[in-house]
Order: C-alpha cells, then structure tokens, then sequence
C-alpha cells in the first residue's frame, strides 16, 4: 500500500513563495505519475499540475493554466518524494493541496489517481 503525506503548507504574503513535499513509503514511487491538487473552501478540488514516472531522464509535466510559469512539479525518486515549487502565490491559489499517485500517464483526471494524501493548507494573504 502506497501512502503518500504531504508537508510544507503555511501562511505567506502574496507575492511570496512556498514549496510543498509529498513524501511516499510503502512502496517506490518510481513507476508512479504523480500529480497536485487543491480545493479552495466551498469549491471542487482541481488539478493543479502532474508529473510523469520516472522512464530514464525524459519528464514530462503539464499544469493548470492558473499556476503555469508560477508553479513547479519535480520528484526525487532517490527520497521517494514530489514537490511543488510555488511562486509569486496569489490569495486566489488559498487551498487544501493534495498530492496523488496513478499507474496512469500524467493527467489532471482525478479518478485515475489511486492513491492521495490527507493534504497540507495554503494560504495566502493580500
């Protein structure tokens, strides 16, 4: 069984930056796609970027519109753990952030995702 946490949420100012990790264990997440999601208050959790599993050193990543050029996906299959990189964070990217693991290509379809985290909260002040 794949479990995934998530860790390095906080409060920040706009404009400012976070990185989030998404450590695994019970297995390796080499043969994994990996992928970020958020759910503001009162609304639908929603991609926010993916990742595919590791195939010798081509990567492939894909983004939501909302966070491209802000927003950086990475992985260290070495410590079994995803990022997200965030800059420039604005108060509209406020979530729960949850990292989720498929067998599946990258993708922002949510149901292809197997296996998720509890989440870690951002928030961004104005």
């Amino acid at each position: 069984q794949l479990q995934l946490v998530e860790s390095g949420g906080g409060l920040v100012q706009a404009g400012g930056s976070l990185r989030l990790s998404c450590a695994a264990s019970g297995r390796t997440l080499i043969s994994y796609s990996m992928g970020w999601f958020r759910q503001a208050p009162g609304n639908e959790r929603v991609f926010v970027a993916a990742i595919n599993r590791s195939r010798g050193s081509t990567m492939y990543t894909s983004y939501a519109d909302s966070v491209k050029g802000r927003f950086i996906i990475s992985r260290d299959n070495a410590r079994n753990t995803v990022y997200l990189q965030m800059t420039s964070l604005k108060p509209e990217d406020t979530a729960v952030y949850y990292c989720a693991a498929t067998l599946s290509g990258a993708t922002s379809a949510q149901h292809l995702y197997t296996y998720w985290g509890q989440g870690t909260q951002v928030t961004v002040s104005s």
